[in-house]
């Protein structure tokens, strides 16, 4: 049990997305970002990883989206993974930071043309009275873009999560489970166990 205990989470956490990619079918770089409203309200939504090194743990969105807008009134979140296959979960907590310009239109750039196209296309999280309504500006859009790249968006972005608290969760028998706790301090991560 102990190998959960190493000095970078960060490699720990690289470990265990590989494993994770090996045994989830589908998007094993799936999470769920919670944020807070001003209203004081928490949201949860699953998103995909795009990102991740010392710096922290990256994802893209539309800034107009709930999500958006929650992050902007307040800049903490809440990521989570759960491998259920795994009967893993990683919870990481922390502040986000807008990715670079640079960043984000690599991404974008990386996106097949059709998620570009949407991009433009979706007003994120606002209501939509017909699914049609939806069909029809990705028509515009593919007309609009006809010959040419889609550019990326004024209101498309991305987020980095500074890590402040990353947890190790793995299954136990008999519901005792293994969770470790790292927090950075003083030059290097500090780590706790918390009982199951």
């Amino acid at each position: 049990m102990n190998e959960m205990v190493v000095d970078d989470p960060h490699r720990l956490f690289d470990d265990w997305m590989v494993e994770a990619e090996a045994a989830e079918s589908n998007d094993a770089n799936a999470m769920t970002v919670a944020t807070v409203g001003v209203d004081g309200q928490p949201s949860a939504r699953i998103v995909l990883l795009k990102g991740h090194d010392r710096n922290g743990f990256v994802f893209y969105t539309n800034l107009d989206s709930r999500k958006g807008e929650e992050i902007k009134g307040n800049s903490h979140a809440a990521l989570l993974f759960h491998w259920k296959s795994l009967r893993r979960q990683i919870r990481i907590e922390g502040p986000l930071s807008p990715v670079t310009e640079a960043e984000a239109d690599a991404y974008f750039n990386s996106r097949a043309r059709m998620s570009r196209i949407g991009a433009w296309a979706s007003d994120q999280s606002r209501p939509l009275s017909d699914r049609a309504l939806l069909e029809a500006r990705v028509g515009q859009m593919e007309e609009r873009f006809e010959g040419s790249e889609p550019p990326r968006p004024e209101n498309w972005s991305g987020f980095r999560m500074t890590p402040e608290r990353i947890e190790f969760w793995r299954d136990g028998a008999f519901r005792l489970h293994d969770r470790i706790v790292y927090t950075p301090g003083r030059g290097r991560w500090q780590t706790e166990r918390l009982y199951p």
